[in-house]
């Protein structure tokens, strides 16, 4: 028992009493777009997998290859015996596919965001001349950790309002030092983009140096499906993104010019102290950079599947706020109220995550739902049809 099991025991407790208690659960895939929890297999409204690449044949195989021709881990860091011409590939490959000069790999994108920031922020100088940071107030809890990290306050913008943006750094014409702007192209809680071309204007005229997290847009969205930077191809400085979500694997990516990423690669702590991704991680990744421009038609069906859930959400009463992609929010609003219709989901074989505070704000709890291309239009129908039955009960219990 650790001496601090009281308080620990407390901060639980409240946190069971808000409706905002966290647990893990085992669950096994069994397929793209299905899992399995204890005994019984349920449709994963839940999953990051959008192409269903974890899946994939390819894949799987290429992993395999990997880790039978060099092994099950790269043995140390980067810098000191890490890199392999394997490593160098798979990077050059990722850079050819983001239309960059580098790229350069990281364990997760967590992990990146909050050590490529301080790394980058740290070099623009100091009092007087700080860093201003301009950031969209719904970036993801990372981003945050990068600045917070790095020590600067956040001027932060409206969410996906340029025009605020923009006000913003008019208002600050000729102070402070560089300026940034970071965010992100598609909002993991909310579903809806950033005007790339736009933003790359605001900076240009600004001579801001942008941050942009392609997350939850590279695999799925912009040429060749290689994210929304690709709107905008050689005006963003920085594109993040994660190779764990639509890619089907693990790790994530900074994409540049050389010189960013040779910069990194000497003053990033995130990159320089931690043990490089095992080969079977590259091999995954390798295989996915080779699939993804091949799938426009699965791109297409996703989002004509995710169009098609927001009006059957809708024509049920729900929000879908300002959605435009893969990712639909149903918003709720009370936290007990989203984990209550969570559970009966699940009882008609749907899993869909309840989000609650903090990772969304007070008031918006909300079922995240995450298409899939594995989701055919019948899984989709199935859902909206337990949803109406779910709401329907919950609303004779709430009577």
């Amino acid at each position: 028992m650790s001496r601090m099991d009281p308080l620990f025991s407390h901060y639980l407790d409240d946190a069971r009493r808000r409706h905002v208690l966290r647990r893990m659960r085992l669950m096994q895939p069994v397929g793209a777009g299905r899992v399995q929890v204890a005994d019984r297999c349920f449709i994963n409204f839940s999953s990051n997998d959008y192409l269903g690449l974890s899946q994939h044949p390819d894949v799987i195989a290429r992993a395999q290859e990997y880790a039978a021709r060099y092994g099950a881990g790269a043995q140390a860091s980067r810098l000191v015996c890490g890199t392999s011409e394997m490593y160098a590939a798979v990077e050059a490959k990722l850079a050819r596919a983001k239309g960059t000069e580098a790229a350069l790999l990281f364990a997760s994108g967590w992990q990146a965001n909050a050590a490529v920031l301080p790394a980058l922020l740290k070099l623009t100088g100091q009092g007087a001349a700080s860093p201003q940071v301009f950031t969209d107030k719904l970036v993801h809890a990372s981003l945050h950790q990068g600045c917070a990290a790095a020590g600067v306050k956040q001027i932060r913008f409206r969410h996906n309002d340029l025009d605020h943006l923009e006000s913003l750094l008019q208002a600050r014409e000729g102070t402070g030092g560089q300026r940034f702007i970071v965010t992100e192209s598609v909002f993991s809680m909310d579903g809806d983009c950033v005007d790339v071309y736009r933003l790359a204007q605001i900076a240009q005229r600004h001579d801001a140096f942008v941050y942009l997290d392609e997350a939850h847009a590279t695999g799925v969205l912009g040429p060749g499906g290689m994210g929304l930077s690709g709107f905008a191809p050689g005006k963003i400085d920085l594109i993040m993104g994660t190779c764990s979500k639509a890619l089907g694997g693990f790790g994530a990516y900074v994409a540049g010019s050389r010189a960013l990423c040779d910069y990194l690669a000497n003053t990033c702590s995130g990159f320089i102290y931690t043990t490089a991704l095992p080969p079977a991680v590259l091999g995954a990744l390798d295989a996915a950079l080779d699939l993804v421009p091949t799938m426009d038609t699965a791109r297409v069906q996703l989002m004509a599947n995710a169009d098609y859930l927001r009006v059957g959400l809708q024509a049920l009463g729900l929000e879908t706020g300002a959605s435009s992609t893969h990712i639909v929010p149903a918003v709720v609003g009370d936290a007990q109220q989203a984990m209550s219709l969570s559970a009966r989901l699940e009882t008609r074989g749907m899993l869909v995550t309840a989000i609650r505070p903090p990772t969304v704000p007070q008031g918006t709890s909300r079922l995240r739902i995450a298409l899939s291309a594995a989701h055919t239009r019948a899984d989709i129908t199935s859902l909206l049809d337990a949803l109406s039955v779910s709401l329907s009960r919950q609303e004779t219990a709430d009577a």
